[in-house]
């Protein structure tokens, strides 16, 4: 079992009284089936953090990392009909993997996260035509291609990518930029 996985199981149960078990109970228990609604589900009726209803839904849909036989089959799944965009994320994931040694590439069903000894970066194809690079950055100001994600997630900032174009140094300075304050 991931160590940082097994933190969060342990965190859950001594801060809600509650196992994982239990919880996945709860939310599959529940008459929603999308991954928002479970999670706005427990965060509301709860009372829970954004962080622990995201993991728990995973684990109940068993739609994360952890719970994937084969990784890859995660990330082929994300690119069905947006084959466009599969180069962009091959470039990106090139680049990124370069900035250090210790980044722990996490597939999901949607997305691809990326953490050192937190997630630093989400790459998510968005749309047929956008893919999107969430980055976690406290105290850092919206500016030229980084936009504010909004409120609610566990991304601050995103970046688009629609063109090969967009992929610039600067877009790898920004993740870098993540990436330093994830250590």
């Amino acid at each position: 079992m991931d160590p940082a996985e097994k933190t969060m199981m342990d965190n859950l149960l001594k801060n809600t009284g509650k196992s994982l078990d239990e919880w996945k109970k709860i939310a599959l228990a529940s008459s929603f089936e999308k991954h928002g609604e479970l999670v706005n589900f427990l965060k509301t009726a709860y009372g829970l953090g954004y962080g622990y209803a995201n993991f728990i839904v995973h684990k109940a849909k068993s739609s994360d990392a952890g719970s994937a036989d084969d990784k890859s089959e995660l990330i082929d799944n994300q690119y069905k009909g947006k084959e466009n965009l599969r180069p962009f994320y091959e470039t990106l994931m090139a680049g990124i993997l370069q900035i250090g040694s210790d980044i722990e590439v996490a597939p999901k069903n949607a997305s691809v996260s990326l953490r050192r000894k937190k997630q630093f970066c989400l790459l998510e194809p968005k749309t047929k035509t956008r893919l999107e690079v969430g980055l976690n950055m406290k105290g850092v100001e919206p500016q030229g291609i980084l936009e504010s994600y909004g409120s609610n997630t566990m991304c601050s900032h995103k970046i688009r990518i629609e063109s090969a174009g967009d992929i610039t140094p600067e877009v790898f300075g920004w993740i870098k930029k993540a990436y330093e304050q994830a250590g």
